[in-house]
Order: C-alpha cells, then structure tokens, then sequence
C-alpha cells in the first residue's frame, strides 16, 4: 500500500487479489499524493489495517462494521467506534457502553480505548479505512468501500459461525450478502443519539452474541473492557 503499512499474514493471503486490483493501485497514489500535499491523515499508516493485525481471519467471531475514522486529532487508530486512551468518549461508544450496562450488567469504561475486544476476535471495520483531518467523508468512494466488501466476502466464505453486529442502514447495507444459513445476523439501528433510542437501546445484541458463540462451542466474548490500557 504505502510506506510503513504492514498486514496479518492471514487477511494479506485472502485479500492479495484485492492487491493486485487496479483500485488498490489509484488509492495508493491517492493516499501518497494527499500526504505529497501536506495533509495529516487518520489514522497514521501504520494503523491503516488495524482491525486486521489485531483479529486474523481464523480468528473472527463477532464482525462491528462503522463507516469512516474519527478525524479529530489523536483520535482514531484504526477500529471503528474505538478511540485511543485519554481521549474523550464519543457519543455512540457512550450509548454502546449504556446498552452493554443494560444487557450484560457490565458498567461503562472509562475510557474508549476496544483493543481489548478486537483481540478476543471482534473485528471493528469501518468501511472507509482513512480520512482528512477536519474533513469528515473526505476518502469516501476513492476504493476503500471495495476493499473492506472483500473482507466481509472473505469472513462470509471462509468462516463459520460468525455474528454480524449490524447497526444503522449503511452497516446493513453493506453486509446484506451475508450467508445467514452460516451466520447470525444481527440488526439494529445505528448508536448515534439521533436513532439509539429508535430500537439499539434494548436490542440485548451482546449478550445474544455470546449465546450463539457458546452454542457453536467457541468462547464467548469478555466485553467488559480493563480499565488500564
């Protein structure tokens, strides 16, 4: 991709053909002649493929798709909904940390940092894997949309047993081709405070998770996230 990119050896086995892809070419010169510009893009590149490098594709159990990276400064590294340490929770992790509370009894963090899910085989993907600094939406429709299909095509095919947390219309657009005989599917809309309480409050996604994991015999998830990160 770019200078310091690297990916887990598993996803750059599945997705190599995306590699070799035409797309994958124009977002490389894409990237390379913004960052040429002077831009500040989020997250750095060595985060670009985060979600990847934290839950290798044998490893996913539960799929969270958002839609872009936060562009505010020290924000973003990488997981959809996920912030680094020391910076302030946003909304729709606040709201995810209430319904978590309401289904698992499991009290909010205190912070937004998700690694610690990531590497029990969450994958937090967003859609579109970087943005300008101040300019939300700025990298949409440039490849990586195609890209992260490919993804979830890979996890779709190449899984078993997988839950797809779908929250919001873009979310299940995204994955409508999702093989249900093969894999839960879960809906709901979006965290936002716009519609969390239009059916995500309530919607016990976390702990119906961990019920069909455990009915496939695989370890259910540990949502509650250490306070020391």
């Amino acid at each position: 991709m770019v200078e310091g990119v690297r990916l887990e050896e598993s996803w750059r086995q599945a997705l190599a053909p995306e590699f070799g892809n035409p797309y994958m070419s124009e977002l490389r010169r894409f990237l390379m002649s913004e960052k040429e510009a002077g831009k500040r893009i989020f997250p750095k590149a060595g985060e670009y493929f985060r979600a990847l490098d934290l839950t290798p594709l044998d490893q996913v159990k539960v799929v969270i798709l958002g839609q872009d990276p936060y562009h505010g400064l020290g924000q973003a590294h990488g997981l959809c909904f996920s912030v680094q340490p020391g910076v302030r929770i946003p909304p729709s992790l606040v709201n995810i940390y209430k319904e978590l509370q309401s289904d698992l009894g499991i009290p909010p963090a205190s912070h937004g940092f998700l690694e610690h899910w990531a590497r029990q085989g969450v994958l937090l993907l967003n859609s579109v894997l970087t943005v300008e600094e101040a300019q939300a939406a700025s990298h949409q429709r440039r490849g990586w949309e195609r890209f992260t299909d490919a993804v979830i095509r890979a996890v779709n095919e190449r899984c078993d047993g997988v839950v797809f947390l779908l929250w919001g219309s873009y979310a299940q657009k995204k994955a409508a081709f999702v093989d249900r005989d093969r894999h839960l599917v879960l809906r709901a809309p979006h965290p936002s405070p716009l519609s969390a309480h239009n059916g995500f409050f309530g919607s016990r996604h976390f702990s119906q998770a961990n019920a069909f994991l455990v009915s496939k015999g695989r370890q259910p998830i540990d949502w509650k996230l250490p306070e020391r990160v």
